[in-house]
């Protein structure tokens, strides 16, 4: 087993380094596995880290899903096959630009719930999550014969909290779910984080971007000199918001960075080796005064890109560890790199509106209040609300309060008002958008509310983030007695095509792939929405970018009768796409 002995690192009682990428099973579809970890030992890596994705696993609470892409087992038996060793980070938060830091929405559900603290209920649920999940992972431990080497307690805890009971609960708890390898923390290089998220007597590594020794100097006084240096996310890339520029960041600047790590002989976790792709709703967002969704890409500029092919980063990369370990580039041949193709225009024949389909794709709840996604126990995707007036009112304020996160509002059948929650409030305050209307409802009034809940913020103090509206008023009067349907668009075979072209509206068509090679679904012409292909919903799209296509992984592809549908939420010029070898993340 891995364990710290007069400074060093020793696995089986041999001295080791850590030489890890992180690849998260959950970004990237199970087919493709194998290549990517292949691909990463082939770099001159040794082991590879993931976190684990509760909400993957448990998006309904007591329903456990442990297959497909979820089938954390089978990742973790692939790499033992090639011969990598694993960190595991089970959380249960991670961050990691994921939907609620890898939180299930459903314990938003639950007033009660305070996260990530010594909070009873919260417990309880990790708790019950926990037992589950070590069930599943602690026979592919190294003690065990497997090769899982050493799992992380909670996450960068030090940039959130200070609650050192909690901590020490997480850690007891992983022992006594079977945790048998080497516990470590990891947080940012600053006393603060470190002092906040570490444990005496845990070991405790850390997370930056650069300057591996100054970075190292911020453990002074809080962990022994003499233990092995680690940084456990090396970031040696980016990810991208929608609206935002498309981050890069130049192999020779990385280059440098690992130069220091082998000349100092630290163990390093690349974040990211491979970043894989925030598929269907499952992008998180950031919220530093303006709410900032994460793009359907999460390439993050690693050596591997988001559709499996190498970069300069990895060549560079392998060539520093081939060297580092005295190994030929024959020791470990190159898996091949992807095959590309090209299918051209494919027109878009079938209409669907969204208001037609509202009984047939969503679940309908009548509710008094506006209540939120989480409430009503929807994981993610869309909401639409609605509600009618009757009785003589006079001219008042109609506002809409607390969108979270885009709205498309409609009164009496109107033209819909957009609005996203960056804008101010009635009372000058984002995050709590509202719009107004002045409205006279005479003897009925009925408004619709088409909801875009986009993902919920991952990191910091603002992760409560409910989906939907908080209230509705007219005038001081809050609007009760509301229908909701919940449209988390996992069904899309039950629509019903009624040739409705006004958006919002799904457009579907049909293709052939002559081969099935890598390639990227082109939107121009489209604003805002998310495409499937055979299925598989591949992602957000949004004209404001970077990201300008989406990938559509060779795996999904047959060679004939593809299905394509589009669901589009503003409008388009032209009911078609183009699906190319070309990427265009910005």
């Amino acid at each position: 087993m891995l364990e710290i002995k007069d400074g060093k690192f020793l696995l089986n009682g041999d001295e080791f380094r850590i030489y890890s990428g992180c690849i998260h099973y959950f970004r990237v579809p199970q087919a493709l596995w194998k290549d990517r970890l292949a691909k990463l030992k082939a770099a001159g890596l040794n082991t590879v880290e993931t976190y684990v994705a509760w909400n993957m696993h448990e998006a309904k609470r007591g329903e456990y899903v442990f297959s497909g892409m979820a089938d954390i087992v089978k990742f973790i038996k692939t790499a033992q096959e090639l011969g990598l060793y694993v960190i595991l980070r089970p959380g249960p938060y991670i961050c990691a630009e994921w939907d609620l830091g890898g939180l299930p929405a459903w314990i938003l559900a639950d007033k009660n719930v305070v996260l990530r603290c010594m909070n009873k209920p919260y417990l309880a649920y990790v708790e019950e999550w926990f037992k589950v999940l070590f069930d599943k992972v602690r026979d592919l431990q190294i003690t065990r014969g497997g090769n899982i080497i050493a799992m992380q307690i909670e996450n960068e805890y030090g940039s959130y909290g200070n609650d050192k009971e909690y901590l020490q609960y997480i850690a007891d708890l992983m022992k006594k779910c079977g945790a048998e390898v080497l516990l470590f923390t990891a947080d940012g290089n600053w006393s603060n984080f470190i002092s906040g998220g570490g444990l005496p007597g845990v070991y405790k590594t850390l997370t930056f971007g650069s300057n591996a020794a100054g970075a190292f100097s911020a453990l002074k006084g809080l962990q022994d000199e003499n233990m092995p240096k680690t940084c456990m996310e090396f970031w040696d890339g980016w990810f991208d918001h929608w609206g935002e520029k498309h981050h890069v960041r130049p192999p020779k600047q990385v280059e440098k960075e690992i130069k220091d790590f082998l000349d100092a002989g630290a163990n390093f976790n690349l974040y990211m080796f491979h970043g894989g792709t925030n598929f269907g709703f499952t992008a998180g967002a950031n919220h530093f005064g303006d709410y900032q969704p994460t793009t359907t890409s999460y390439d993050y500029n690693a050596p591997l890109n988001e559709w499996g092919d190498y970069t300069p980063l990895y060549h560079v990369l392998r060539a520093l560890m081939l060297k580092e370990r005295g190994l030929s580039e024959s020791d470990l041949p190159l898996p091949p790199a992807p095959k590309y193709t090209d299918i051209g225009t494919v027109k878009l024949t079938e209409f669907a509106s969204l208001k037609g389909n509202l009984d047939n794709i969503g679940t309908k709840h009548r509710s008094g209040n506006p209540a939120s996604m989480e409430d009503l126990g929807q994981q993610s995707g869309y909401m639409y609300y609605s509600t009618v007036m009757q009785g003589k009112y006079a001219l008042q304020p109609l506002a809409v309060n607390g969108i979270h996160d885009l709205a498309y509002i409609s009164v009496n059948g109107g033209a819909p008002k957009r609005v996203y929650r960056n804008k101010k409030g009635l009372f000058g305050k984002k995050d709590v958008a509202s719009c107004k209307f002045l409205q006279g409802a005479g003897e009925k009034l009925t408004l619709d509310i088409f909801l875009d809940c986009m993902g919920r913020v991952n990191y910091g103090a603002r992760i409560y983030d409910r989906k939907g509206i908080e209230s509705v008023t007219y005038g001081n009067q809050l609007l009760f007695g509301w229908d909701i349907w919940t449209l988390p668009m996992d069904n899309l075979q039950k629509l019903s095509y009624d040739g409705v072209k006004s958006v919002p509206c799904f457009m579907r068509g049909t293709f052939d792939a002559k081969s099935t090679g890598e390639c990227f679904i082109h939107l121009k012409g489209f604003v805002k929405g998310f495409v499937t292909v055979n299925g598989f919903n591949l992602g957000r799209y949004w004209n404001i970018g970077p990201q300008k296509a989406l990938w559509l992984p060779s795996c999904l592809l047959k060679e004939k009768d593809n299905e394509i549908v589009v669901f589009e939420q503003e409008g388009y010029s032209a009911a078609q796409v183009e699906i190319t070898s070309v990427p265009d993340l910005g």
